[in-house]
């Protein structure tokens, strides 16, 4: 981690937010402010893996590469870590561009639910980014999810399908995808 402060009342740059490295909180830097949220939970991220897992083998054949958690650029001052990251077959470190992101998918948590179904999706369909998937589990047992596929419809998304719980969210685009909703998250003893 930096030895700079993370100053969280002032603006920062690009530049200075990229420099601070490797932090031991979770943030994001929006219209030139650092948004810090809480760790994702165990549930949270048994959920992103199992996602990237069952997404990964389609996107690779379609040419494509996944991430979990990396940087994307979205606009000027804005840089956001969504939970998943599909883009152009690339290893370059850095920042991911809008440009090159073909879909983000998001795992909804108590802490940022309306942030990721709202205002955050809004900005990556203003960024472009063709494909959004949103993650919407159920919070009282953590046993079951709702997924949304929705596609760029000029400057919107529009639901693509739609997958409940006990449910296969099927589609064609942006690479062939037939999740089961129950295979992403892992029943309790």
């Amino acid at each position: 981690m930096s030895e700079q402060s993370l100053d969280l009342s002032r603006s920062w740059t690009e530049a200075e937010y990229l420099a601070l490295g490797e932090l031991d909180v979770r943030t994001e830097l929006v219209d030139g402010k650092i948004q810090v949220s809480p760790s994702p939970s165990r549930p949270h991220q048994g959920i992103s893996r199992h996602l990237a897992n069952l997404l990964e083998p389609a996107a690779f054949a379609a040419g494509l590469t996944l991430f979990e958690a990396v940087d994307v650029r979205i606009g000027p001052g804005t840089i956001v870590c969504p939970d998943v990251l599909v883009e152009k077959l690339s290893w370059a470190s850095g920042v991911a561009e809008a440009a090159d992101v073909t879909l983000v998918a998001e795992v909804t948590s108590p802490s940022n639910a309306r942030w990721d179904r709202e205002e955050k999706k809004e900005r990556y369909a203003a960024a472009g980014i063709p494909w959004h998937l949103l993650v919407e589990p159920e919070r009282r047992e953590l046993r079951s999810v709702t997924l949304r596929l929705h596609r760029l419809d000029g400057a919107r998304y529009v639901e693509h399908a739609v997958a409940g719980p006990g449910r296969t969210l099927r589609s064609d685009d942006p690479f062939p995808i037939a999740i089961r909703t129950d295979r992403l998250v892992r029943p309790l003893p």
